[in-house]
C-alpha cells in the first residue's frame, strides 16, 4: 500500500515574546526521504516565529518541487470551542474561517518576537464578556481591566464552554482559554493560527487544513488528488517515547511525533486517523468540522 505522505512535518510553537532557541521555543521537525530514498529526520530550531514561518515555506516549497505531499502538524489549536465565532458576531458560512481571519486582523508580532497576545485576548473578553472572562493568564505587568493573572470563575451554562470536545477527551489538555503559565496553549494559538493561515493562503487549493477541509473522515489516496500540503493539529505528549541523549524535550517530540506518523503511513493505517473515533456524536463531528476542529490521532 503505498504511503499518502512522502513527508511529516511537526512544528512545535512558541508565545515568546523575544528571541528564544532550545527549551520552550519553535522547534520544528521534518522526517523527509534522502538523496538515498530513504526516510532520515532533520530539525531547525529558529530563534524568532517570523523565521521560523519563512524555514516552513522553505520547506514545504522544496517538497512540492520533489512533487512530494506533507503532512504538517502544529501543537496548538487550530479552531477555538463551538460558539465562539457567533459569540463574537463573525460573518461568513464557515466559522473556523472567520475565526481565523478574525485573530490575524487582531494579532501584531514584530520580527523580534514582539507581541500583542495579551491585548488580543483582552479585546476578546471585551467583546464577549466586558469583563476578564473567558481568556485568563498573564504576568502582572500585562494586567487589564478585561485581562487578569488568575482565572475570575468557572464556566456557566450561557457560558463558551472550557474546552473543546476535543481535549475533553485528550487526557491533560490545557483550555484554549489559559493564556500564561505551564501548559498554557492560548498564546500559541492566537500567534500560531495567522502562520497557518498565510502559510495556507499562499498554496491556494493545494493546502488543505484538516478536518475544516477535507472533512472528519478517513482519507485515501483519491482525496488527496491535487493538494501538496494537509494542515493539522497535534499533541506531541499523547506519544510517549524515550529521548535521544542531548535532546530537549521539544526536539524529542517533533522527531517522535514525526516517526509515529510515519510508521502508521507506512503500515496503510494513517488515513483511519483523520476520521473521528468510533462512536463519536454527529453534532460532535459537525462541531468539530465547522469550527473546533480536533487532534489528529486522538481516540
Amino acid at each position: 500500500m503505498a504511503r499518502l505522505f512522502s513527508a511529516y512535518v511537526i512544528v512545535d510553537w512558541s508565545a515568546a515574546s523575544k528571541p528564544t532557541t532550545g527549551a520552550d521555543s519553535v522547534w520544528i521537525g521534518v522526517l523527509k526521504r534522502d538523496v538515498r530514498f530513504r526516510m532520515a529526520f532533520e530539525s531547525f530550531n529558529p530563534p524568532t516565529r517570523a523565521e521560523a514561518e519563512k524555514r516552513l515555506a522553505l520547506i514545504l516549497d522544496d517538497l512540492k518541487k520533489r512533487s512530494e505531499r506533507a503532512l504538517v502538524g502544529f501543537d496548538f489549536s487550530l479552531g477555538f470551542p463551538r460558539g465562539f465565532a457567533e459569540a463574537l458576531k463573525l460573518s461568513g458560512e464557515h466559522p473556523w474561517r472567520a475565526t481565523w481571519d478574525q485573530i490575524d486582523k487582531m494579532a501584531k508580532d514584530k520580527a523580534d518576537n514582539t507581541n500583542n497576545r495579551f491585548g488580543v485576548a483582552s479585546e476578546i473578553n471585551r467583546r464577549l464578556t466586558g469583563g476578564p472572562f473567558p481568556f485568563w493568564g498573564c504576568p502582572p505587568r500585562d494586567t487589564l481591566t478585561t485581562l487578569q493573572p488568575k482565572k475570575q470563575r468557572p464556566h456557566g451554562p450561557g457560558d463558551l464552554p472550557e474546552f473543546r470536545h476535543a481535549e475533553l477527551l485528550a487526557k491533560g489538555a490545557a483550555s484554549i482559554w489559559k493564556l500564561y503559565y505551564n501548559g498554557s496553549v492560548g498564546g500559541q494559538t492566537i500567534m500560531g493560527i495567522p502562520a497557518v493561515r498565510r502559510l495556507k493562503v499562499a498554496r491556494g487549493d493545494g493546502a488543505r487544513a484538516w478536518p475544516f477541509e477535507t472533512g472528519f473522515k478517513a482519507i485515501t489516496e483519491a482525496d488527496l488528488a491535487g493538494v501538496d500540503v494537509v494542515l493539522a493539529e497535534v499533541y506531541p505528549s499523547m506519544i510517549k517515547a524515550p529521548a535521544l541523549p542531548g535532546e530537549v524535550k521539544d526536539l524529542t517530540q517533533v522527531r517522535t511525533t514525526a516517526e509515529h506518523f510515519a510508521r502508521l503511513d507506512e503500515a496503510g493505517k494513517l488515513g483511519a486517523l483523520f476520521a473521528p473515533p468510533k462512536g463519536t456524536a454527529a453534532d460532535v463531528v459537525l462541531d468539530a468540522e465547522r469550527e473546533e476542529g480536533w487532534i489528529l490521532g486522538l481516540a
